[in-house]
């Protein structure tokens, strides 16, 4: 890593999608709609946890958390990525590929710590139950968010100021449909040694951390749930993980899908076509497996509909006949 660049660039290209003019409206309508269903998918979400106060507990506190992560985090790419399959513009400034590599890393990073704090709160109430409210207490809750703002922040504040310290030469070409670290350092014509070693070790321990804390949340309560007596009473306390470990499952095997394929075969492009797992199909599942499979969630979203929207539909017809 040198102490600066020595070539000012202005602009970068991202190349993944865009050559495929062939492909363009079918591209565009499709990522369109994934993009759209994850908006609004999401953003029912959160709306039925701040209206319903069946659902003002720390699990939905914290799920309607994850999905105004996972909005931010589609909307970080994708709306771009659109741009460039429609208009087939390319390019992306400078100081637009670092802002959009630092929101990346940052809400990447926010849905990793999450589901590790969403594991501790299953591991509470079923480890704990009588000890539930105590523990996870409002000011709790919060901490765990702001913490996991605040270390997410510094990860990717760090990665960041590194790349800014890099000279780019004159390939200028981003095989992805956004700015992401790796192909970037990659990019580079200075020494990227540090480079390399800070990413590999900070990403590492931003893995590995929060998935060690999830397996051994995971651990205690399937030894809890174990020793329950009743087969009923074994499912309902398994029940409340179940939309949990299907998120977790999805998460950290696009991830794992993400690292294999760019290790193992040589064209970026096939590196770009397995991001789209978790930055875009990832976001938009998260909210049909939480609502689809919790009976809480669909209720809440029904009363929703309920008072929200048949009401203000009623409203609008009734404005129409005057």
């Amino acid at each position: 890593m040198e102490p600066g660049n020595d070539t000012r660039i202005s602009e970068f290209l991202l190349w993944a999608f865009s050559e495929e003019s062939e492909l363009k409206s079918l591209l565009f309508g499709l990522f369109l709609s994934m993009y759209l269903t994850t908006f609004f998918g999401n953003l029912l979400i959160i709306l039925a946890t701040i209206t319903d106060s069946h659902l003002h507990t720390p699990m939905y506190f914290f799920l309607s958390n994850l999905s105004f992560i996972d909005i931010c985090l589609s909307s970080t790419t994708v709306p771009k990525m659109l741009v460039n399959i429609q208009t087939q513009i390319r390019v992306i400034t400078y100081e637009g590929c670092i802002t959009q590599m630092y929101f990346f890393l940052l809400f990447g990073g926010l849905d990793d710590f999450l589901l590790a704090v969403m594991a501790y709160d299953r591991f509470v109430a079923i480890c704990h139950p009588l000890h539930y409210t105590v523990i996870m207490n409002s000011q709790l809750c919060v901490i765990l968010v702001l913490g996991s703002w605040i270390l997410s922040a510094l990860h990717s504040l760090l990665h960041s100021l590194m790349v800014l310290q890099l000279s780019f030469c004159t390939h200028f070409e981003i095989p992805h449909f956004f700015c992401d670290l790796d192909q970037m350092v990659r990019l580079s014509c200075s020494n990227t040694f540090i480079n390399n070693v800070v990413m590999y070790i900070a990403t590492g321990l931003l893995v590995f951390g929060p998935f060690t804390g999830i397996i051994y949340s995971y651990s205690k309560i399937f030894s809890s749930v174990r020793v329950i007596s009743s087969v009923q009473g074994k499912y309902k306390a398994f029940s409340t993980c179940v939309s949990h470990l299907s998120v977790v499952s999805l998460f950290y095997c696009t991830l794992i899908g993400v690292y294999l394929s760019s290790t193992a075969l040589p064209n970026p492009h096939s590196s770009a076509a397995a991001s789209v797992m978790y930055t875009v199909i990832t976001p938009m599942l998260n909210p049909f497996i939480y609502s689809l499979r919790n009976k809480e969630m669909l209720g809440a979203l029904k009363r929703f509909f309920v008072s929200e929207v048949i009401p203000v539909s009623f409203v609008l017809q009734q404005r129409k006949c005057l």
